[in-house]
């Protein structure tokens, strides 16, 4: 679902300094910079630099949007400067939001331990809200993640397309994504996490029918003719990267079975429904084990970068930054 704060897509807030032909600069003029901050203004510009909304960030402080957006604006006129720029969905910290953020976080979550105000120290954590495709959560990040579990972090995974994962990240229903591409505009911040190498596959039977690898390296994708394909969604969307990328042409059979999770896909083709095209983490075992075979083995195979993303500053919650270092430092190992 998305979700779009009204005041979020128009110009800078608060007052504009002077116009040149083209409009406002989008500097805000200072009002008392000589007056001491406002503590609680200071943790709505926290809370919205985590959650990269005014929505989410009221959401999360429990104040009406509109309240937010009047503290945030106060701040801004105070400081003379743009915290944030408005984006059609939810807002970017400037880099002077960036400089703030790191000299108020440490002071403002040691305050909040103190009062027992959502400290990290206040009571057991809350979960850590992790989301992404459900194939590479469930062979790759789930199992290395067990231990977090096991040492007291608790989770909630959800599983899904990346497009609306994203939406629902910056509206501040997750802490992190695992992503399939990278992350447009500064709302977000993203790091690769891995590698994922794409390979063309089927049972042996029909390896053994179209003349195996041999014969696809010498008469191309026209060996596969009459082949049952196997796909995630109607619109092929890994075949026909695969397609483009290693033979230069377009794919343009139709599927024979599509199935919405490629776990499922991995099972169909292993048991001899045709050929498809799968990462190759995902059928490692297979391929090892001769239930699957290679129908093609070029030298510059499609890849894929996936990334872990999550809304700009540290989280409130110290489990979130335990997570993401472990899942950074385990993917080093995915294949």
């Amino acid at each position: 679902m998305r979700h779009r704060d009204s005041d979020e897509s128009g110009g800078p807030a608060g007052p504009a300094g002077p116009s040149g032909p083209g409009g406002s600069t989008g500097r805000v003029r200072p009002t008392a910079t000589a007056a001491p901050l406002d503590l609680n203004q200071l943790r709505t510009f926290l809370a919205v630099y985590r959650s990269g909304s005014f929505t989410a960030a009221a959401h999360l402080l429990g104040l009406s949007q509109p309240t937010v957006t009047t503290q945030i604006r106060a701040l801004e006129r105070q400081l003379g400067r743009e915290l944030f720029e408005r984006l059609p969905r939810g807002v970017a910290p400037s880099p002077y939001a960036d400089e703030l953020a790191a000299r108020a976080v440490a002071p403002l979550d040691a305050l909040a331990a103190l009062t027992g105000h959502g400290g990290p120290d206040d009571g057991p954590a809350e979960p850590v809200h992790l989301a992404g495709p459900a194939e590479l959560l469930c062979v790759r990040a789930l199992p290395d993640l067990a231990p977090l579990v096991e040492s007291g972090v608790r989770l909630r995974v959800t599983t899904g397309l990346t497009d609306p994962l994203l939406d629902e990240l910056r509206a501040g229903r997750h802490d992190l994504v695992i992503a399939t591409t990278r992350p447009r505009g500064r709302s977000l911040t993203a790091v690769p996490l891995m590698d994922e190498e794409f390979v063309l596959v089927a049972a042996p039977a029909w390896a053994e029918r179209i003349g195996g690898a041999q014969r696809i390296a010498a008469d191309g994708p026209a060996a596969l003719h009459g082949v049952p394909l196997v796909t995630y969604a109607e619109d092929l969307p890994i075949a026909r990267r695969y397609w483009r990328h290693v033979f230069g042409k377009r794919l343009t059979c139709l599927a024979a079975l599509t199935v919405p999770d490629l776990r499922g896909v991995l099972s169909a083709v292993t048991a001899g429904a045709g050929f498809t095209v799968l990462p190759r983490y995902l059928c490692l075992a297979e391929l090892s084990a001769g239930a699957l075979v290679p129908l093609h083995e070029p030298e510059d195979p499609p890849i894929n970068t996936g990334y872990l993303v999550q809304r700009p500053g540290s989280a409130g919650n110290p489990h979130v930054a335990l997570v993401r270092d472990h899942l950074l430092q385990a993917a080093r190992t995915w294949s």
